[in-house]
């Protein structure tokens, strides 16, 4: 389990939480809701720590007095299935882009 970029998977080594400015290689902000340990998509606002305001942009830098960077095991974002896929999918085709 190490403390990673949300995006690439690059570890972060730097001692303590990264700042609102500071960003991965791959150009992705590190203060995210995506890296904190409190992120969960099953919960309300997708955030366990019911202190913390609710952030609309997740993958976003933000001003979020509680975050922490999560250790655990990257997971590359997963694409988009389903029935709301499939619509957009059909709506490109449709629209030709």
């Amino acid at each position: 389990m190490m403390r990673h970029c949300w995006k690439c998977g690059r570890e972060y080594k730097m001692a303590g939480s990264p700042g609102r400015s500071e960003t991965c290689e791959c150009g992705a902000d590190l203060k995210v809701c995506l890296n904190c340990v409190s992120y969960d998509p099953k919960v309300a606002y997708q955030c366990r720590d019911r202190r913390a305001d609710p952030v609309e942009e997740k993958h976003l830098a933000n001003y979020c007095e509680y975050f922490e960077l999560a250790r655990r095991v990257f997971a590359a974002p997963k694409e988009e299935t389903g029935r709301a896929a499939k619509a957009r999918a059909q709506l490109k085709d449709l629209l030709g882009e």
